[in-house]
């Protein structure tokens, strides 16, 4: 084969923004794209899972001739540690941002962030409600405190209660299959702790005890996920319907343009408040103003809550930077290329850090503190305004393209919308659809990119296809993302893609909502949030469950993440299989060096949780596996609702 054939096409991407200011700088600035290109070929043993470098004798690789570490590790071993690190990963970060949002509330306690207050009292009241708190006699700071002291308890507790986040969160039948097969985690940081000392050199060689952990480690992930989530709610406003725009043409050649990049809301939401104060220290700059933007699940967050412009997600991080506009790019944590730094000394971008835990050398730092968050994030947007005085207009080119975007549908926006149509019993509306045959049920997108695929084309056809076949869509994170960029997330994508079930779906939606939406209709892809949050969607799958009396196993609701990338990935997908939903994933993970492991993912999780595991890259291919899981769970449930009625009986709740 000649080396041109054997050559990778560095411009892997489908989305016409990011394609333009590639080929606009390809050969003089070096992005993402390119650096995958020269990483060809990537190593096997590592694609496989059959490369151990949890001592320091190895890297131990498994071939035919060493068929064992040098420990005597076999390959399921490995490769069941390098999985359950995996999770463990992911949960940290997960956990990460979840003790920042519960460090806040501590700190609020103790008088020393005066810049936060409960935005959201209602919230509150739901929380504290559903962890079986009584308000009664209670101020909404004493009542927040008892909310904060579970918190707490749920991260760091030593004994063997259940964390409480999980156990009020899902049905009694998954709680009593945790219990029987001992997966329930003592609390978020003892899971993680536990998990790192059992895939030490020379302790658990078992993978299956070892995937058990993972398991276990994965469900205080969904705990910790759950806590952040809810308590962003309460101090920030749970998300209700807000309409902007989406791509790098959000960008204005003559404002202050500040992107908010990473995951964290603390300061991100600090600053789109001051950014609307300083509006005229920027016309003294010689700007309009200023404009806010956000890159993955920070722009997240302040999308659905304020209705801040989407700049881009995870992979074309670098480029809103080449176009010349970009005065600062303000980072928290996960997901941020250390690339963006070397491509903004090109310009006058200013790359500004913000945690203590998460530098780039050569970037801006600002420290931010809870006690001085509004101080901090003035001094952030003035470094963006100084940016622009010294901007070089002649560089600026920013790509024509954007379109509109509906989000904001948190689990509570998604109820109010449903009780509309089907009043006192909310979620009733979504039963009756899926039992009619006008819905094929629910799928969830979640996930980032990953330039083992095609940026954006796994996300992009999988939704439209799914659409058409009448599939009810909820998107998050950098998933969410894409269906923002390019269009899928307005009402014209609806009269585009949807199928007549779906269409009708949304249309008597739009009907019985006409009041409450502005003016706008219903999006084709209902945006529930950051990665963070991809609690809400299982809130949202569980509350079917409840209401066809049911376990989750039985629920016609799957999740894929075609383009999955980072260990939260990995973290998120398996407590999405632990807790009964079949999960596609479009990169096959580094399991395939162990058919045991690989057949634990794929098939006897079904047997033992109900979810399961689907790896399948090719979109068109996924398509049908998604549909046909679809398909199955709601036969399935017809049949045994068919049987209940019959024999007067309950319906069963097995699968």
């Amino acid at each position: 084969m000649s080396e041109e054939k054997k050559k990778v096409d560095p411009r892997r991407t489908i989305d016409p923004a990011a394609l333009e200011v590639y080929d606009k700088n390809q050969g003089e600035k070096e992005s993402a794209y390119d650096r995958y290109v020269k990483m060809q070929p990537q190593c096997n043993f590592g694609r496989q899972g059959i490369c151990c470098r949890i001592c320091l004798q190895g890297p131990c690789r498994i071939t035919k001739k060493a068929d064992k570490g040098i420990c005597g590790a076999h390959p399921y071993t490995i490769v069941a540690r390098n999985l359950i690190r995996a999770i463990t990963g992911g949960t940290s970060a997960h956990a990460d941002h979840s003790r920042h949002m519960i460090y806040t509330l501590t700190e609020m306690f103790e008088g020393n962030a005066p810049d936060y207050s409960i935005e959201d009292n209602e919230k509150l009241y739901g929380v504290a409600e559903r962890l079986g708190m009584s308000r009664e006699g209670k101020s909404d700071d004493d009542l927040l405190k008892e909310v904060w002291k579970q918190a707490v308890e749920d991260f760091t507790s030593l004994t063997g209660d259940p964390c409480k986040w999980l156990e009020t969160t899902v049905v009694p039948e998954r709680m009593e299959k945790f219990n029987k097969c001992n997966v329930v985690p003592r609390s978020v940081h003892t899971s993680i702790a536990e998990t790192m000392g059992q895939t030490h050199m020379g302790v658990d060689s078992d993978p299956v005890n070892l995937i058990f952990q993972g398991l276990r480690t994965a469900l205080a992930d969904y705990t910790a996920m759950h806590i952040a989530t809810d308590i962003s709610d309460i101090l920030f406003g749970t998300p209700k319907p807000v309409t902007t725009e989406a791509n790098m043409g959000v960008m204005e050649p003559e404002m202050v343009n500040i992107a908010v990049h990473g995951h964290n809301p603390l300061l991100s939401e600090m600053i789109v408040r001051v950014a609307k104060e300083m509006q005229d220290e920027a016309k003294e700059a010689g700007a309009k103003g200023i404009k806010c933007m956000g890159i993955c699940c920070t722009g997240n967050e302040v999308l659905m809550r304020q209705g801040v412009p989407v700049l881009t997600n995870f992979l074309s991080q670098e480029l809103p930077i080449m176009t010349g506009a970009l005065d600062a790019m303000v980072v928290d944590v996960q997901c941020i290329m250390p690339g963006v730094q070397a491509v903004s000394e090109c310009y006058n971008t200013r790359i500004i850090t913000t945690m203590s835990h998460s530098k780039i050398p050569g970037a801006y730092h600002v420290e931010f503190t809870e006690e001085h968050a509004m101080e901090k994030a003035r001094e952030v947007v003035r470094l963006a305004i100084e940016a622009y005085k010294e901007r070089d207009p002649g560089k600026a080119d920013i790509p024509d393209v954007k379109h509109k975007v509906t989000a904001g549908f948190s689990f509570e926006a998604m109820g109010e919308l449903l009780e509309a149509v089907s009043p006192g019993a909310p979620i009733k509306a979504i039963t009756d659809a899926v039992d009619s045959g006008q819905l094929r049920g629910v799928a969830l997108f979640a996930g980032c990119n990953n330039l083992r695929v095609m940026h954006d084309e796994s996300h992009s056809h999988i939704i439209k296809e799914l659409a058409k076949n009448n599939v009810l869509i909820v998107a998050t994170g950098c998933a969410a993302g894409t269906a923002a960029k390019l269009g899928l997330m307005n009402e014209d994508a609806v009269e585009k893609y949807a199928g007549d079930g779906l269409k009708d779906f949304i249309n008597k939606l739009n009907d019985a909502n006409s009041d409450k939406l502005d003016g706008n209709k219903l999006p084709l892809v209902f945006h529930m949030g950051s990665c963070v949050d991809n609690t809400r969607s299982y809130d949202l799958t569980n509350a079917l469950a409840e209401q066809w009396g049911v376990d989750v196993p039985k629920v016609p609701f799957v999740a894929t993440a075609p383009e999955a990338m980072s260990e939260k990935a990995v973290s998120i997908g398996s407590w999405c299989v632990t807790l009964g939903i079949p999960t596609h994933v479009g990169v096959v993970p580094e399991v395939t060096g162990s058919a045991l492991v690989n057949g634990v993912a794929m098939q006897i999780a079904q047997d033992v949780y109900g979810g399961y595991f689907i790896w399948e890259e090719d979109p068109e291919a996924a398509v049908g596996k998604i549909l046909n899981a679809l398909d199955e769970r709601s036969w399935k449930l017809k049949v045994h609702k068919q049987v209940a009625e019959k024999f007067e009986t309950e319906l069963s709740k097995t699968w």
